[in-house]
């Protein structure tokens, strides 16, 4: 069997590795400390900085995305990713580069919120919900809330214009307002919207999932509760929110390859950098089990398209017979690895799987409808493009 050569699309870097200001309760990356026990604080070094940049930028094509995450990537101050900006323009050779900053918020100012402005960066914030919900579990260090200071940085990107995308990390409680939180997001402007199922072990019993997993049971009812909501704000056919969960779907329905890995026949299609140089298969997996090598011995590409990372990203598919019998397996096939492996029931059941079942149930009729309409747009767009048409005058001829 032939292996598809995965081109190098995208890498997600950890510039302050697991470091971060805050210490929410859920959050599955502050235990990588251990990992770095030579030094207490973790920072890419500049050197490691123009490598990575070095290598993104002449193994690419002309296309590619860097996704800085952490911990807290703030925490490397603002003058890193000016240098970042300096840094692809040097080694891009024309190429467009897609920057995605995912922060807590916290330690942003107008002077940040002016440079993503500026390089059109694209930020994730993590805004778990009006106060309630965010303060339950996103503290910080001295166990003070932090929703007040990251709803006004919320307000203060949108002033300044920048392109915001709500994080929204769905619990076991707040799984029970999906309406709130859709509701509360649109009012702020946070229109582009990111829900995340949080499921992990119990630190004092690994054999139970942690108090705050989501169950499937209800992250179904939370994902049906909120695919109604998202298809009310419909205007003239066309959403005026967008939930990456339901874009994510919908291509699967007009026969495109989801573009979110966990919704992928097979996951491994990027790569985690941390700050030291090292290279992991994936944002949930960097452990030394799933280590593939360090930037300053390696080429990235070379180890997306390891043997070790091929194995990975097939690893999968090793769900039970039952999965692959689903009518639904093509839509979602068995989602993040990540959420089987940390379920203390069973590491090769999806956790998921009644959730997904319950959407599809629900959606399927309305997303086939859609599909099919999108499809016949497309085919009219391709005979109106043969007579010279241009794609703008197409879209006014369609709402006409």
């Amino acid at each position: 069997m032939s292996v598809r050569y995965k081109p190098l699309n995208s890498v997600l870097v950890k510039p302050a590795g697991p470091d971060c200001n805050l210490d929410c309760s859920y959050c599955f990356y502050l235990e990588k400390d251990e990992l770095f026990p030579d030094t207490k604080v973790h920072r890419m070094s500049p050197e490691i900085q123009e490598e990575m940049i070095r290598q993104v930028m002449q193994q690419s094509g002309q296309n590619v995305s860097i996704a800085w995450q952490g911990g807290e990537p703030a925490l490397m101050g603002l003058d890193f990713y000016k240098r970042a900006i300096e840094l692809e323009q040097k080694y891009g050779y024309g190429k467009i580069v897609g920057n995605g900053f995912q922060t807590n918020g916290t330690l942003l100012d107008r002077d940040w919120a002016k440079f993503f402005k500026e390089y059109d960066w694209l930020i994730g914030l993590s805004l778990d919900g009006p106060q309630h919900i965010h303060d339950r579990f996103r503290k910080d260090k001295g166990e003070q809330p932090t929703w007040e200071k990251v709803e006004n940085v919320a307000k203060m990107l949108l002033e300044e214009g920048v392109a915001v995308n709500a994080m929204c990390c769905v619990t076991d409680y707040s799984a029970d307002y999906a309406e709130e939180l859709y509701n509360y997001y649109k009012r702020l402007g946070l229109t582009y919207m990111q829900f995340i199922p949080i499921v992990e072990p119990d630190k004092d019993d690994p054999t139970q999932a942690a108090s705050f997993s989501v169950t499937a049971e209800k992250y179904g009812k939370f994902l049906v509760e909120l695919f109604d909501l998202w298809l009310a704000d419909f205007e003239n056919g066309q959403p005026t929110t967008s939930i990456r969960h339901f874009e994510t779907v919908f291509h699967t329905y007009v026969g495109m390859e989801a573009p979110e890995c966990a919704f992928m026949r097979e996951c491994g299609v990027y790569t985690v950098i941390e700050h030291n140089g090292n290279v992991y298969s994936c944002d949930f997996f960097v452990d030394p089990k799933y280590r593939l090598g360090n930037i300053r011995h390696d080429k990235i590409v070379n180890m997306l398209n390891s043997r070790k990372q091929q194995s990975f990203g097939r690893a999968k598919s090793a769900v039970p017979v039952k999965c692959r019998q689903c009518r639904w397996y093509t839509k979602c096939y068995g989602g993040c690895t990540k959420d089987r492996i940390k379920d203390p029931r069973d590491h090769r059941k999806p956790r998921f799987c009644e959730a997904h079942m319950m959407f599809f149930e629900h959606a399927d009729g309305v997303l086939t409808q859609m599909a099919a309409e999108w499809k016949k747009q497309q085919s009219d767009y391709q005979e109106y493009q043969q007579t010279g048409g241009t794609y703008n005058a197409f879209k006014d001829f369609v709402k006409k």
